[in-house]
């Protein structure tokens, strides 16, 4: 450590603090807990990595910057999010200042994984805490720890803390106030190799023996729950019924706030179309924002239920088991189980998804992944799925007692299409292209836990703020875009059909009619596509504005849904669900696979198979469909 920096630790209180711990051990709960709504995520500068930053206000009244890094089980890298991890607690990362502070998050029922990445932090030499989280869960299992012997062996404080509960953190924001020196133990320099994993080991249980004498190791299993949780066949099933009724709830719980919102979205139209004399502006407000962003917003609800169900799970420890159970199967495909977590990120969006693969260290297995993730049904193709099922699928039950929601099973089924086409292009290139050795999965199983409902309503909250910031940014920039287009030039005098087909987007629509034709597209869809590569949920908001100036007149065009109903065909509406489980993804997945593999070979490759894809898939449906009379 240099001179500047050891004289900025005496300086006073932190100005910032790093949170470093072991995956699950509550850290980003306690990073939360202690920051509310006072943050901010982003990516590290220069790599697609996480940056979590908020704001602590501490009990002088003062405040100090948090940063949640990425979880790490050493200081040994092996993935692009340690390495960062080890650079920001090193000062070594271009652009990112060194924390004043570390505190060293740890599992009070795992100490003994936990602690060796506390002796490895211990050697930095930096200003450094411990927060004994979870420690209402340590004593419910019985154990007791001796908080103030352990600070004594580690030569610094250590606090308890419980990230779930309201005043769970108030003994660390307490210690943040003060001004902490470095811990003893410190070598010169940067980081450099701890002792042997023997050495490191011993050490643990020397501190354990101290600490928690007696203390019986902590359950992570819960035999009978995991006896079926974790069967090859029960197992499965469990998982598939969990989605089929997630699927099923996105459908019938939605309904009541989906047309709570239709109706204000409805109600504005009409008192826009009320108190305004026709012209541009009020064409721009009723045909573009309100039938383009405005149609996209309604399915806030869905795409919250749909996140609610998957950070429940998260958060009650199921997941990393369901990667697990689902690992031979993987195996089967080509792909390890290691390859899940990315896969089920992918389910949100496939850009963190793609992120994640950094934990899968062999790049054939990597590359794979990558290539696969946007097969992944991401949370923006969902409005399109929803409207589509809502204008060509009955509401009615099926099933003995008509128990189940036809719709929700069809939303279910489009889920397990994505699933299974992965499966089958993942099969292909693992035996032709990205040949690799299967590699078992290793991983830690957290305890069960009830999820905090604090972790959902936040992580509910940063959900809706990402959708509702991509309606009034993204979605109701390209909104204002395509109404312009599709409403300049104006049509010559004594025009008889709609204005829109004399405008440059209608004449785009027609010049790629041809290419789409032959599965069914009109030239709406053609035009639709456009701006829907930049954000999947834009496909809606533009059949709205098209559909919109479609009609003759300043009228607002009727309902989207039934409207799509009256003009396609059955077969039209199953080949753009069949377009969308395949088609390539938004521009920002292809830059992300850029990125990442940095080589445009990749994206380009992605779409070009996909693009492939999606048109056989979507010819195929359109042809049978009208077989079959649709």
């Amino acid at each position: 450590m240099n001179a500047a920096l050891l004289s900025r630790a005496h300086a006073g209180p932190p100005r910032s603090v790093a949170l470093v711990g072991n995956p699950n051990c509550g850290k980003t709960a306690l990073f939360n807990r202690l920051t509310g709504a006072r943050q901010k995520v982003a990516n590290y500068s220069g790599v697609t990595v996480e940056r979590k930053v908020g704001i602590a206000r501490l009990p002088d009244g003062s405040t100090v910057q948090v940063v949640d890094l990425p979880g790490t089980y050493s200081l040994h890298p092996v993935s692009a999010d340690e390495e960062v991890t080890l650079e920001v607690i090193e000062g070594r990362r271009a652009g990112e200042e060194a924390p004043d502070l570390i505190v060293a998050v740890v599992d009070a029922t795992n100490l003994r994984m936990n602690l060796r990445l506390v002796l490895e932090l211990r050697r930095i030499g930096r200003p450094m805490l411990v927060a004994l989280n979870m420690m209402d869960t340590a004593r419910q299992q019985g154990l007791r720890l001796d908080r103030e012997r352990l600070a004594e062996e580690l030569g610094c404080p250590v606090v308890e803390t419980v990230a779930i509960a309201s005043h769970g953190h108030e003994a660390l924001l307490a210690e943040l106030a003060r001004d902490l020196p470095p811990v003893h133990q410190h070598v010169d320099g940067h980081h450099v190799e701890t002792p042997d994993a023997r050495a490191l080991q011993n050490e643990v249980r020397r501190l354990l023996a101290l600490v928690a004498s007696g203390a019986a190791p902590a359950t992570r299993f819960h035999p009978r729950l995991d006896a079926w949780l974790m069967h090859p066949v029960w197992g499965l099933l469990i998982l598939a019924g969990l989605l089929f009724v997630m699927f099923q709830a996105v459908f019938t719980w939605a309904e009541a706030p989906k047309g709570l919102i239709e109706d204000g979205v409805a109600a504005l139209a009409g008192l826009v179309e009320a108190g305004m004399d026709p012209g541009p502006l009020k064409s721009l407000l009723i045909d573009g924002v309100l039938a383009g962003a405005g149609g996209v917003l309604v399915f806030l609800p869905q795409i919250l239920i749909l996140f609610a169900f998957i950070l429940a799970l998260e958060d009650s420890g199921y997941l990393p088991r369901a990667a697990f159970l689902l690992d031979t199967l993987m195996g089967k495909v080509g792909l390890s189980g290691r390859a899940f977590i990315p896969m089920l990120s992918s389910f949100a969006c496939a850009v963190p998804g793609i992120m994640a693969t950094r934990s899968i260290t062999h790049w054939r297995d990597r590359l794979a992944t990558i290539m696969l993730a946007p097969l992944m049904t991401c949370s923006a193709r969902l409005p399109v799925y929803t409207l589509l099922i809502g204008a060509f699928v009955p509401e009615r039950g099926v099933g003995p007692g008509g128990f189940l929601d036809l719709r929700g099973l069809v939303m279910f089924g489009l889920y397990v299409a994505g699933v299974a086409s992965a499966a089958a292009v993942g099969w292909a290139l693992k035996r032709t292209w990205l040949k690799s050795r299967y590699q078992p999965l290793m991983l830690e199983l957290p305890p069960y836990r009830w999820p905090s409902p604090r972790t959902l309503a936040i992580g509910l909250w940063e959900r809706a703020r990402i959708f509702l910031l991509r309606v009034g940014t993204i979605i109701f920039a390209l909104t204002v875009v395509l109404w312009f287009l599709a409403t300049w030039p104006a049509p010559p005098e004594g025009a008889s059909a709609a204005p829109i087909t004399y405008s440059l987007a209608g004449q785009i629509g027609r010049a790629l009619e041809w290419v789409f034709a032959p599965i069914g597209f009109n030239w709406q869809i053609c035009i639709a596509l456009i701006p829907g590569l930049a954000a999947r949920e834009v496909v809606v908001g533009a059949l709205g504005t098209v559909y919109a100036l479609s009609a003759s007149g300043d009228a607002v065009a009727d309902a989207l849904t039934p409207l799509l109903a009256a003009q396609w065909s059955p077969a039209t509406a199953y080949a753009l669900i069949a377009w969308f489980i395949f088609a390539p993804q938004c521009l920002s997945t292809l830059a992300t696979v850029r990125r990442e593999t940095n080589h445009w070979r990749y994206p380009l490759i992605m779409a070009g198979y996909q693009f492939a894809l999606g048109y056989a898939a979507a010819f195929v449906t359109y042809r049978v469909a009208l077989a079959w009379g649709g």
